[in-house]
């Protein structure tokens, strides 16, 4: 099972993840997000981010081309697109300047749920209100679940990661809200005890 802890915000936050046993972690770059990271200051944290954990730069606000030139210079593994901001055109536009694009979307967009629609390698399902730790309604992938590499997202914590990966059945999950303190501070604790129990729960490609 694939982990990804998004939104974290200083050097602490990503060692914890890291030592917690994170296949990823996600930095954002937004302005409308309490996660929010300057870009000198996410320039840092992509640096600390250690070899063998891919670091994703996220952004739902940034032009696609933009987004991807901050990626690429800042060397981060991944860039993520969030939102249906972004279509097919911005896609392209990003993979010319950036190859490694993640699209992460919600079902209530009625987006394309085929992993690689819109040349992406990773697919990610949220909440239709992205980190806002809100669940919602998993049996609406009864006739949408995605085939391949795709992460599920929204409202996930430790107590609940396990049943949804169960109902879900993901490549992977990702979590931000669900193991903070309060919005936009992490706690370690919680990224340990949510990293564990989901890696417990199915295996990687189940």
């Amino acid at each position: 099972m694939f982990v990804k802890v998004c939104g974290l915000k200083t050097p602490a936050d990503i060692d914890a993840a890291v030592a917690a046993g994170a296949d990823a972690v996600g930095l954002v770059i937004s302005g409308t997000s309490v996660r929010g990271l300057e870009r000198d200051h996410a320039a840092r944290l992509a640096a600390h981010v250690p070899e063998g954990v891919l670091s994703v730069l996220v952004v739902n606000d940034t032009p696609a081309a933009e987004a991807a030139r901050i990626a690429s210079e800042l060397g981060f593994g991944a860039l993520q697109l969030h939102g249906k901001a972004y279509g097919e055109e911005d896609f392209a536009a990003a993979a010319g300047i950036f190859p490694r694009l993640w699209r992460a979307t919600s079902l209530s967009d009625r987006p394309d749920t085929r992993v690689g629609a819109y040349g992406e390698e990773v697919l990610l399902l949220d909440s239709p209100r992205a980190g806002s730790g809100e669940p919602w309604d998993l049996s609406l992938l009864e006739t949408a679940r995605p085939e391949g590499a795709w992460l599920l997202a929204g409202g996930l914590a430790p107590h609940n990661v396990g049943e949804a990966i169960g109902r879900a059945r993901p490549w992977g999950v990702d979590v931000s809200s669900g193991v903070e303190s309060a919005p936009g501070v992490k706690d370690h604790d919680l990224i340990r005890t949510f990293v564990t129990a989901a890696k417990s729960a199915a295996p990687h490609g189940a």
